[in-house]
């Protein structure tokens, strides 16, 4: 019926569809409107679990300019998660001035 995730004191809960209910998932509507952001001290492990277990790779895991290891993956019920792993620090202005140059 549902899923619950707990992070510390609070609990997520994920469903699945209930059409009677007008409860969609992404597969009824052919998209997803949130992605949800995983921070882990071991992105590559979770990752690979993931992708072993069936989620479709949508973008991969790579080092990005922010600071992160992060890629996207979806689920077997079409829920898209980010998975995120902090590497580095960058400054504000680096990451301003980086993603100025990329979204002109």
């Amino acid at each position: 019926m549902q899923i619950e995730l707990r992070f510390g004191s609070s609990t997520m809960m994920l469903a699945d569809e209930f059409a009677e209910m007008g409860v969609s998932g992404p597969p009824a509507t052919g998209a997803t409107a949130v992605v949800f952001h995983f921070s882990t001290s071991n992105a590559k492990a979770v990752w690979d679990r993931a992708v072993a277990e069936g989620a479709h790779v949508v973008q991969p895991l790579l080092e990005q300019f922010w600071g992160e290891l992060y890629g996207q993956i979806q689920d077997p019920f079409g829920h898209r998660w980010g998975i995120g792993q902090r590497t580095r620090e960058v400054s504000r202005e680096e990451i301003e001035r980086i993603a100025a140059g990329l979204f002109q």
